[in-house]
């Protein structure tokens, strides 16, 4: 038997990873538009619940696609098959179904992925399709360097079944947490909000509240963004943060900022919105900032400490600040 779903197309962004990739080629597929519906939500929430996933978002274990996009009416649950016979069988159901599937992998037994035979890490990607006779899975992977087409299926089923170990030194940030053969069942409801005025407007509206009025403010907003990031750019106390868990943390967070900026920026060329253009670019910049942070923190030891990693956690908190500030000048559209 042979099955093969369509269309399933590339989909990324330049900051983005697995999660948002993944995401992308999943609600492309489902008629929504990534950039609109991934690009939506910003702002900060970090509950202290790191996974070492590089498809970890802050706050959203149990459901992603909600956490991803919770202006738009999509949802995810994980399936934790008991092994992997029972994982591949339970995929192989949905793909006849007519679904494209989400799986957890290994990049240690892939064979596009650069790390393959050499880095252990949990990695997340799209699978649209099997040929049983030629015992090959279809898969769509859009993070660099891109891969879409057939694998074995022998080594896609030891991807999925890893124990994900720390082998050497270069097993780093997503390692030590078992693959277990998980999935994601998507699920994208109808009458999804269109970009319009309206829709931006309350966008943005939505986003300065979370940041100013948060509803868990040790967490979440500009105090909990000040919180975590007071763990790395010292003060009166030592650094008390991990590089792990740093990196980790701000990938999705980086990744989110810079769709966030794409949004801005697409619908200030829908809207003619000058004000919007701008705030795109306020929102980019702080992306970059969040991006120096990242790579300053992946080469501190740990505890994070250093004058770098402490000037760049100053520049990442004033850059929100003064985005906050312009969304507060920038008429709302209506």
């Amino acid at each position: 038997m042979r099955v093969e779903l369509n269309p399933v197309r590339y989909w990324r962004h330049d900051l983005s990873h697995c999660l948002h990739n993944t995401a992308g080629v999943l609600l492309d597929h489902h008629g929504l538009d990534p950039v609109e519906a991934l690009g939506a939500a910003w702002g900060f929430h970090y509950p202290g619940d790191v996974r070492r996933e590089e498809y970890y978002l802050p706050g959203a274990s149990e459901d992603l696609f909600a956490g991803l996009a919770p202006f738009h009416r999509v949802s995810s649950r994980w399936h934790h098959p008991a092994d992997a016979e029972q994982g591949w069988s339970q995929v192989r159901e949905r793909l006849i179904a007519g679904e494209v599937v989400a799986v957890a992998a290994d990049n240690f037994h892939l064979p596009f992925r650069p790390a393959f035979q050499d880095v252990h890490t949990n990695h997340l990607l799209a699978v649209h399709g099997f040929d049983d006779e030629r015992e090959e899975v279809l898969v769509a992977d859009p993070t660099p360097p891109s891969f879409q087409g057939p694998i074995p299926l022998a080594g896609f089923r030891a991807a999925r079944d890893s124990g994900n170990p720390v082998v050497h030194e270069r097993d780093r940030f997503f390692t030590s947490n078992p693959i277990g053969n998980r999935w994601l069942e998507v699920t994208v409801g109808a009458d999804q909000p269109e970009f319009t005025p309206g829709f931006v407007g309350h966008v943005i509206e939505a986003n300065l509240r979370g940041l100013l009025e948060p509803s868990t403010p040790g967490t979440s907003g500009l105090s909990g963004l000040r919180a975590f990031l007071d763990r790395f750019r010292g003060g009166p106390r030592p650094a008390t943060g991990s590089s792990d868990e740093a990196f980790v943390v701000i990938g999705p967070l980086l990744a989110t900022t810079g769709l966030h900026a794409e949004f801005l920026a697409r619908a200030g060329r829908v809207l003619g919105d000058r004000g919007l253009t701008e705030l795109a670019r306020t929102v980019d910049g702080v992306a970059h900032e969040w991006s120096a942070l990242r790579i300053a923190v992946a080469n501190a030891r740990t505890p994070v400490d250093g004058e770098g990693v402490r000037t760049r956690a100053r520049r990442v908190v004033a850059a929100y600040e003064g985005a906050a500030a312009l969304m507060e000048r920038v008429p709302v559209p209506a």
